[in-house]
């Protein structure tokens, strides 16, 4: 592929640690542990912590027990605490304990397994506790938790966290999110000497009840508004931009791509542009989504594997100009909308095929 037809994927920074430090000040009093699994949301989890760390961050989530070895190598000597969402069993032991890695532990069998390893150390083991209080997803029942606080059940264990997960944050005045809350109260106090954490992206916008000890944004930092909607407080992390490849002259009731179901409405002028779904547009975005050409939003016709039609309209526009498809005028959440997904696929389907750049330093103090 010659270099001018190649999309490119930008990854600003600078507008992470923006992000960050908004959702730090939101959620004052609390501290912020950035979620980095699926590296980094598919912007790479090395140059993402390695900036987040020298912003202030020193807690950091991953799900697998791979994404933790690696980020603790990405890290370097650098000590912070990498807790593995995934949990514990008795064959990952001696690798977490290599990388310094702490599981997050979610059922009975989790804790067994993790206290019959522990037996075998030194030291006690660290952990978390992560409570089911209403997702119905990861979790140990309220029950389960309170029968091991009240009968001494997690020997040669160190609690250092308890958390749960809100299964309606993005919904401010949904009444699910009072119902989780007082729930997790009641669990957070049978573990008293532990650090309590509730909230994630959209709970650490929902106010001072919901902060507890820790929050654990994740798709904010990278630009996702945490009601699902663009929010100015939040800057786009990920720019990707594709060049226009030929313009082409279409009449009224001209069809567009496979099939019979596309057909303009209109005679207008489009741009195929370099990238499609197999650089991350998603495909099912052509419905409703726009991409930023020529100097303002134009509608997508389609998204093919290679590439995409966008309406310019009047637009002036030349072969070689960049089309930016999402970015800070083409709205993560706004794609994602027109998709009918959310913003955490539209940021993990982005593929490696576009030239990645990294804007603004991965470090802007001494870590």
């Amino acid at each position: 592929m010659a270099p001018s037809s190649r999309a490119r994927l930008s990854i600003d920074l600078d507008a992470l640690a923006h992000n960050y430090h908004a959702i730090a000040a939101e959620a004052a009093g609390a501290e912020t542990a950035p979620v980095v699994k699926a590296d980094g949301y598919g912007l790479s989890a090395g140059p993402i912590a390695r900036r987040l760390w020298a912003e202030g961050a020193r807690t950091f989530f991953v799900a697998r027990l791979a994404e933790g070895e690696a980020l603790r190598r990405e890290l370097d000597h650098r000590a912070a605490r990498i807790l593995v969402l995934d949990g514990f069993t008795a064959e990952c032991g001696p690798r977490l304990c290599a990388s310094d890695l702490m599981p997050v532990l979610n059922s009975v069998e989790q804790v067994a397994a993790a206290i019959a390893f522990a037996a075998g150390l030194d030291a006690p083991l660290p952990c978390a506790l992560q409570a089911d209080t209403g997702m119905n997803r990861q979790g140990l029942a309220p029950g389960q938790a309170q029968a091991l606080a009240g009968s001494g059940g997690l020997a040669g264990l160190t609690v250092d966290l308890v958390m749960s997960h809100l299964g309606s944050g993005a919904i401010p005045d949904h009444p699910r999110n009072r119902q989780q809350l007082a729930a997790f109260r009641e669990i957070r106090a049978l573990f008293p000497a532990a650090q309590a954490s509730l909230a994630a992206s959209a709970g650490a916008f929902l106010g001072p009840d919901y902060r507890f000890d820790l929050v654990r944004p994740g798709i904010s930092l990278y630009g996702g508004g945490p009601t699902e909607r663009p929010d100015p407080r939040l800057r786009a992390v990920a720019r990707l931009e594709a060049p226009i490849l030929d313009i082409r002259q279409l009449s009224a009731g001209d069809y567009v791509g496979y099939g019979t179901t596309i057909q303009t409405d209109h005679a207008t002028r489009v741009a195929l542009v370099g990238a499609g779904y197999a650089d991350g547009v998603i495909r099912a975005s052509r419905r409703s989504g726009q991409a930023w050409a020529a100097g303002a939003l134009r509608r997508l016709y389609i998204v093919d594997m290679d590439l995409t039609v966008v309406d310019l309209g009047d637009g002036e526009a030349a072969p070689g100009d960049m089309v930016e498809l999402l970015g800070p005028h083409a709205l993560l959440d706004d794609l994602a909308h027109a998709a009918g997904s959310i913003a955490h696929e539209c940021l993990v389907r982005l593929s490696s095929r576009a030239q990645r750049i990294y804007l603004g330093s991965e470090a802007t103090q001494t870590a």
